[in-house]
């Protein structure tokens, strides 16, 4: 199936690995030409290297720190500069630390809304101009099951991700006009390193192994089992793609059916 993204600018945030690097590759592999960000040089080098050697697609990966909007603004206009357009932009940043309210700080606050919801909107005022020329956009971003379903322990994740929703529905009202489609996916209990994390932690308060705590959640969804990173990824190509021409301002669960709600 041909979902038209041969030769499209594409931007995939945090994505030296887990689900951004996972959606790296799928474009990548659809023909697209990628830009690819991260803070840790070396991890994003390496994984953009993996994917020029399993694609064969030109892979572009700088170094980036997406709560400076300077400097995010700096990168997208390289990548314009060296692909002639920018197509989709999937917005990706590390979640915020497991903690209950009482113990979260305000700068824990200022710092979860810098990394998790204005990265979003300096990512989306850099690359919407662009799009705008071409009259042709997808914005994607990625936040969690949680959008939907408050997780224990996330306090930040949960409030600072549902205020991306609420950018996602305002930015595909303004720039519907301009063709230009925002959606959002939300993953559930996936197979990163993010998720280890959070497993350890809760480990080691209930002391018990980690194991244990993946094998919680893997009951939880109905089937039984975490997500990987590439079916979180195929949500995230899909919803770039023509074959969802008619989709926007909508928030695409990938959670196994973990969310009950109707």
């Amino acid at each position: 199936m041909d979902l038209g993204l041969k030769g499209r600018g594409v931007i995939v945030a945090a994505s030296s690995q887990g689900m951004g690097r996972a959606a790296a590759e799928l474009f990548a592999r659809e023909g697209a030409q990628v830009a690819m960000c991260a803070r840790t040089e070396p991890t994003l080098q390496q994984a953009a290297q993996e994917i020029r050697k399993a694609t064969g697609a030109e892979v572009y990966a700088q170094a980036l720190d997406v709560t400076n909007a300077s400097a995010v603004q700096q990168f997208v206009e390289q990548v314009a500069k060296r692909f002639g357009r920018i197509d989709v932009c999937v917005t990706n940043a590390a979640g915020p630390p497991a903690k209950n309210f009482l113990s979260i700080s305000t700068d824990e606050w200022h710092k979860a809304l810098d990394q998790n919801f204005l990265s979003v909107v300096y990512l989306a005022k850099a690359v919407i101009p662009y799009m705008q020329r071409h009259r042709w956009g997808r914005i994607i971003t990625i936040t969690s099951v949680s959008v939907k379903l408050p997780i224990p322990d996330l306090i930040l994740s949960n409030a600072v991700r549902s205020a991306v929703v609420g950018l996602v529905k305002s930015l595909s009202n303004e720039f519907g006009k301009d063709g230009i489609l925002v959606n959002n996916v939300a993953p559930g209990y996936t197979a990163t390193d993010r998720l280890k994390e959070l497993a350890g932690t809760r480990a080691l308060a209930a002391g018990v192994p980690p194991e244990r705590i993946y094998e919680q959640w893997a009951a939880e969804a109905p089937v039984k089992r975490l997500a990987d990173p590439k079916e979180v990824a195929d949500a995230i190509v899909w919803l770039a793609s023509d074959r969802a021409s008619y989709i926007t301002g909508q928030t695409v669960l990938v959670d196994g059916g973990i969310y009950h709600g109707v």
